[in-house]
């Protein structure tokens, strides 16, 4: 609990909730908590609701793991989009941020993270069995764009291992993605060519 003193309890609570948020401190949090209060009732009252249907909208594609309103993504839904070649990413935001290079015109496949011991994350954890069921389905390229972090390398030489003696060809983004960057803070310039540029899984590995 923040202590506020001389706050009302209703305001404090607000600041206190979006004091959670990522990248948002105490100071930050107060200025936004005062600068809703100074707004019309009606604006409050219209986030409030967007937040409410938040939840109840947005959900997750059946098929790829992206966000999606009701069921499947816009990517998979595509019929101009190649259904046989998928970037496989750690997070449905990364997908928004391969979006921005507007290069790609492939479909994708989300693991919901990436392997960390440390972490307590392994294979069972990651969205494998379902990519398991789309390359047994035919596909004939898969694009590893993990993160160039310790645990995205691994978790790209995890996946190239365990679909080696499938016939689809296995890439990685080149490396115009820098050593220890995350895709969520890369702009789109980077991430196209980084996609353009991708080579063969083997001639990656030295």
């Amino acid at each position: 609990m923040i202590h506020l003193p001389g706050v009302p309890a209703p305001l404090a609570r607000v600041i206190e909730m979006l004091a959670t948020l990522p990248g948002i401190g105490p100071k930050t949090a107060m200025r936004l908590g005062l600068n809703l209060l100074s707004r019309p009732a009606s604006d409050s009252e219209h986030l409030a609701e967007a937040l409410r249907i938040l939840h109840e909208e947005v959900g997750f594609c059946e098929t790829c793991g992206c966000f999606a309103e009701q069921g499947h993504c816009q990517f998979c839904t595509d019929v101009n989009r190649d259904a046989t070649v998928i970037c496989l990413v750690e997070q449905p935001v990364d997908v928004l941020m391969m979006e921005r290079g507007h290069g790609y015109r492939g479909c994708y496949h989300v693991l919901r993270g990436r392997l960390s011991p440390v972490d307590g994350v392994g294979p069972e954890q990651l969205r494998l069995i379902a990519l398991d069921k789309r390359v047994e389905q035919g596909i004939s390229e898969l694009i590893l764009a993990t993160s160039a972090t310790v645990d995205g390398e691994a978790t790209a030489h995890y996946l190239a291992n365990r679909y080696q003696h499938q016939d689809v060809r296995i890439s990685r983004i080149s490396r115009g993605v820098p050593e220890g960057g995350e895709l969520e803070y890369l702009d789109e310039h980077t991430l196209s060519r980084a996609l353009d540029q991708r080579v063969s899984w083997d001639s990656t590995v030295m």
